[in-house]
């Protein structure tokens, strides 16, 4: 089963990429959507995050603004809440994996923002970066109704999207049309997987 890492900073249009790889086949796990499920009401990740940020969790619910607000001026708060999510996110990937080589699959995705930061790109077989051109990047982001002053502090604490491009096995540029994305991951899936049948 070939495993194939994704990856790219906040609005480079990982998850559209994702769901292009989801619409040909090759099933996808989400870290993104891990976290949010983990710390949802009643998440497993709940009680780890209330002990260690008090006043974040209020009646079972997690105030993401006051969590990010806390982790984003703080490096030490961000790698304890780092340490707490990635160890539940690696088990929740190690099922996904499992019950796809259980299938017989013939590739997966794994969606990982971290993927780089984390040492991930030794778990897969490629690693492959998006990118969008900067202005293209904070466009999308800020339609997500950041502030501008926040939108520049998260980019600064990711990976430049550079040394993303650096470090991957292949890029998928997202800043041109959505057909031209559309056509790269086409051509990235016939170049890896040359036969159609995917699963």
């Amino acid at each position: 089963m070939k495993v194939i890492g994704l990856t790219g900073g906040i609005g480079m249009g990982k998850s559209t990429v994702a769901s292009m790889f989801r619409r040909r086949g090759v099933p996808v796990f989400d870290a993104d959507a891990v976290v949010r499920r983990l710390q949802a009401p009643g998440g497993a990740a709940l009680p780890a995050i209330a002990a260690a940020f008090p006043g974040v969790v209020r009646g079972g619910v997690l105030d993401r603004a006051a969590l990010r607000a806390m982790v984003l001026a703080d490096g030490a708060a961000r790698r304890r809440l780092e340490a707490i999510m990635h160890r539940m996110v690696r088990r929740a990937e190690g099922r996904f994996l499992a019950a796809a080589r259980r299938r017989r699959v013939r590739a997966v995705v794994l969606d990982i923002p971290l993927l780089f930061e984390t040492g991930g790109e030794r778990r897969v077989d490629v690693a492959v970066t998006v990118s969008a051109p900067r202005s293209v990047q904070v466009a999308r982001v800020r339609r997500r109704g950041l502030a501008e002053a926040e939108i520049a502090r998260i980019i600064g604490l990711q990976m430049p999207d550079a040394e993303k491009r650096r470090r991957a096995d292949m890029v998928i540029f997202t800043g041109l049309s959505r057909g031209a994305t559309v056509r790269a991951v086409q051509r990235f899936i016939a170049r890896v997987l040359p036969c159609r049948r995917l699963s």
